[in-house]
């Protein structure tokens, strides 16, 4: 298949030539690996290549899913794929093999996706720069001498280039919506417990951790949605039960809605002018479409609480991971082994008390209280998705450097969609506008809990009045 024909079409529309055979399923794999080995020593996107198992799932004959003969990356961090590696960024677990499909990767396959292998991500998924010192930089296809973001940013920086139409992402304090704004993409975080994290975790950072997908289209993204939502067996708590399926609400517009907009960082750190320009005109566009728009001075929550209680539950839930590796593997010290930064936070998490987890949990709880009250008052929140634009290559490395000053350095970038990982609300980052410079630049949506129906359908309405999909990097060299 030519690159340019299979780059023009979404994951639904490549599915849809599939059925219709006028292309196989091998011949998209072979596309994909194709732009995966011409693109990739740059972007440095995939770095556990698993084609051989993508073949073989090929030839013992697919699902006829909504998806069927589709390549789709998973994110190398959480996600067991069997016999795939997954060694979370980290030289810890480099050569770590799942012996079986987590339950949201055998649905994927059950929805007919063709897994070829793990995207990128920082050790651990602990920062929002994917320069991983186990597996290397990944760059963004908009400027390589920039980064993608993180921790979804391999998937990122595979779907910017398209390589493929959409690829798996978390997002535990903004990991799948700050890449999407960074790369010119779609990025959906559902509310908590939409998507399954078993067969035998139930929560990723007590909660915050949401796993769902980056995407080129928004029918694509909320087509996965349908296809992956739904409790696992034994979960303890599930998302409300959506009205509709969430294709069908991103194919409709939604009623005019109230919406707040912030502008200012929850921190009071700087944003970037041409951010703060690109929310303004987003709120313009927005009225234009029918909808009340008033501004905001903030969300009404503590961001300075929840930034100290961040540090501790993610201290504290790597920790352990840590130490039982270190145990399979018979080391004295594990965390010696880690990045500068994250040896440094796994340490400060072993010396936590459970009384310090207990008030850290408990701030989350907080801040879910006072987001929730901010929606009764309107339907959705306007904000940026970052403070800052893709960072420059090194400049946001966790491999060395001091935690307290990185920490800060993480959280100016991102101040604004830890909330909605607090609190478990669904939330969006929709391509809006560029910076002068030519990097891309998203705008945040959030919702109350279990309101992904009306996101999408907000998420369609403003693809199809100014439509982004042809908005491609233009400088790769496929």
């Amino acid at each position: 298949m030519k690159i340019a024909d299979y780059q023009s079409f979404d994951a639904l529309g490549l599915a849809e030539l599939v059925r219709t055979k006028a292309v196989s399923p091998g011949e998209l794999l072979e596309t994909a690996i194709s732009l995966i080995e011409a693109l990739d020593p740059v972007l440095n996107s995939v770095v556990h290549r698993h084609f051989d198992l993508a073949l073989a799932a090929i030839r013992n004959g697919l699902p006829d899913g909504p998806f069927s003969g589709v390549p789709f990356l998973i994110k190398n961090t959480g996600f067991d794929v069997k016999d795939m590696i997954l060694s979370t960024g980290s030289k810890l677990f480099a050569d770590a093999v799942s012996g079986r499909d987590g339950t949201l990767a055998a649905r994927y396959k059950a929805a007919g996706l063709v897994i070829l292998g793990k995207s990128n991500t920082p050790e651990f998924a602990l920062s929002f720069a994917t320069e991983p010192a186990a597996f290397g930089v990944s760059r963004n296809p908009w400027n390589t001498d920039h980064g993608p973001g993180g921790s979804s940013g391999g998937s990122a920086a595979a779907v910017a280039a398209g390589i493929v139409p959409m690829a798996n992402a978390s997002d535990g304090a903004g990991s799948t919506r700050l890449p999407a704004s960074h790369c010119g993409l779609f990025g959906f975080k559902p509310s908590r417990m939409r998507n399954p994290l078993g067969p035998v975790a139930v929560e990723g950072i007590a909660g915050m951790s949401t796993p769902h997908a980056l995407s080129w289209s928004v029918r694509d993204n909320a087509a996965l949605l349908d296809a992956s939502a739904g409790p696992d067996i034994g979960d303890p708590y599930a998302a409300p039960a959506p009205a509709s399926s969430f294709l069908a609400a991103a194919g409709r517009d939604p009623r005019p809605l109230r919406i707040g907009v912030t502008l200012a960082s929850p921190l009071g750190t700087p944003v970037d002018p041409d951010i703060l320009s690109t929310v303004e005109a987003a709120a313009r566009f927005l009225e234009h479409l029918g909808h009340h728009v008033d501004p905001v001075d903030d969300a009404g929550y503590d961001a300075h609480a929840l930034k100290a209680a961040w540090r501790v539950i993610a201290g504290v839930n790597v920790a352990p991971a840590v130490l039982a590796r270190g145990r399979q593997l018979g080391l004295a010290d594990p965390v010696t082994e880690l990045e500068a930064v994250n040896a440094q936070w796994v340490r400060e998490g072993l010396e936590r008390s459970g009384v310090e987890y207990l008030s850290a949990v408990n701030q989350l709880h907080q801040t879910a209280r006072s987001l929730g009250r901010f929606f009764e008052r309107y339907d959705v929140l306007l904000s940026p998705v970052t403070g800052e634009l893709a960072a420059v290559i090194g400049e946001m490395a966790s491999s060395h450097g001091d935690l307290d000053s990185f920490y800060d350095r993480f959280w100016s970038h991102g101040p604004f969609t830890c909330a909605f990982n607090a609190s478990g609300f669904p939330a969006m980052s929709v391509p809006f506008g560029r910076s002068q410079s030519g990097l891309p630049i998203g705008v945040h949506f959030g919702a109350a809990f279990g309101d992904e129906e009306l996101l999408f359908s907000l998420a369609g309405q403003i693809e199809r009045a100014r439509p982004w999909f042809h908005c491609r990097p233009q400088s790769l060299p496929v």
